[in-house]
């Protein structure tokens, strides 16, 4: 399962260079309509344009002509989809969304909760790793089924002691009837503090864990 980017401006592909104008390099429909009737001025009287051939330049013409008005459709319905994704994505301000995510953020006070899927009944073990790779906290929750099971981390460590608000992170092992071990990904909750419309897509700013696209949310709460 793929992590969430922490750094905005690069999970967004955008760069602070000025953008440039491409020189218009395609002929339009004025271009066409010059060049066909410029062709009629000069044609040779003795030999003038058979007809098939001019119906064909007029069939070439009307093809763009609708080509041009079926790109203007387009990019107008293209303008109102931004549009309407931008106000579905405003609309998570302020909810806790879950996402895959491999890090916690845990604040001054209170809990980080999360869910894993696990793959049959047993017991899945959770570790939760400082800034510097050191594991303060196990936390073991008991799978009767194959599904969903629930974590929370009370902010402590092994010993009770309150942690330093911050980022870290967490890994999870399901180990079954059998003993066996097998990795599986987490799903964190957090908040949403804004939205970005990014060159590719919404992308919602998740206090703590930077950016995730919009695609990303499994649930809303």
């Amino acid at each position: 399962m793929s992590t969430i980017a922490s750094d905005l401006y690069s999970s967004l592909g955008l760069t602070s260079s000025s953008s440039t104008t491409k020189k218009e390099e395609s002929l339009g429909q004025a271009d066409f309509l010059r060049l066909m009737t410029e062709q009629l001025q000069h044609q040779d009287p003795l030999k003038p344009m058979e007809n098939s051939e001019f119906l064909g330049q007029l069939a070439q013409f009307s093809t763009v002509q609708g080509i041009s008005d079926l790109n203007t459709t387009v990019n107008s319905f293209s303008s109102s989809l931004s549009s309407d994704q931008v106000l579905r994505g405003a609309q998570l301000v302020g909810h806790e969304v879950l996402v895959p995510s491999a890090k916690m953020a845990l604040g001054e006070t209170g809990a980080v909760t999360g869910v894993v899927a696990a793959p049959s009944a047993g017991i899945v073990n959770f570790d939760v790793t400082d800034a510097n790779g050191t594991k303060i906290k196990t936390i073991s929750v008991k799978a009767d089924k194959a599904g969903e099971v629930n974590f929370q981390w009370d902010g402590t460590d092994d010993y009770g002691n309150r942690m330093a608000a911050g980022t870290y992170s967490i890994s999870a092992t399901h180990t079954d009837s059998s003993g066996t071990d097998s990795k599986i990904s987490t799903y964190i909750q957090a908040p949403v503090e804004s939205v970005t419309v990014g060159s590719d897509g919404l992308y919602l700013n998740l206090k703590g864990l930077g950016t995730a696209p919009i695609s990303y949310v499994l649930r809303v709460s």
